[in-house]
């Protein structure tokens, strides 16, 4: 029987979120499975990977051979690179102590890598947040500013139509103290 670790896919039309398996490579993608390791959201930034590395690593020793994205989830969770250390033990390059340092040295540096990249999406996104923030103020100010112009040019159209009106009003008021003027001397 040839045992395959593979991705299982579940979730919906466009939102996909699978399940890292081992496999018979005869059964359905979706279909029967031996054993459940892990997780793997694509969706989230940065993808969201569950894995139990030292059932990967079992599985691994004992011929599973996983797909290509399934391999990639593995180096990525450090599986591949566990295995290999534990080759260089059996070889007697070093012992198993040494093994288990380096490796949780690897993962210390991966989780540092992965928290730089969240905080850098977190401050990116705070960071266009912000300018919106000061694209929308512009765009209010600009309105405001319009707003003010257009009423100041409405009071203006208003004075300039009262003004002609008062003065055809006031011409012949002074036509009439010019004529009571007259009429007086």
């Amino acid at each position: 029987m040839s045992v395959k670790i593979r991705l299982q896919r579940h979730g919906k039309k466009g939102k996909p979120f699978f399940h890292i398996v081992i496999a018979d490579s005869r059964a359905k993608r979706d279909g029967k499975f031996i054993e459940k390791i892990g997780i793997y959201n694509p969706v989230t930034n940065p993808a969201t990977i569950e894995l139990n590395v030292d059932a990967a690593v079992k599985w691994l020793n004992n011929g599973a051979q996983p797909t290509d994205t399934a391999r990639a989830i593995l180096s990525y969770k450090g599986a591949m690179y566990k295995k290999h250390l534990q080759g260089g033990v059996a070889k007697g390059a070093f012992d198993e102590a040494e093994a288990e340092k380096r490796f949780a040295a690897w993962v210390d540096a991966k989780e540092a890598k992965v928290q730089g990249k969240v905080d850098g999406l977190a401050t990116a996104k705070a960071d266009a947040k912000k300018a919106a923030l000061e694209a929308e103020v512009k765009v209010n100010e600009a309105r405001v500013a319009a707003a003010v112009q257009a009423e100041a040019d409405a009071k203006a159209a208003e004075e300039a139509a009262n003004a002609p009106a008062e003065e055809t009003t006031e011409a012949p008021a002074e036509g009439e103290a010019a004529a009571e003027e007259n009429t007086e001397a």
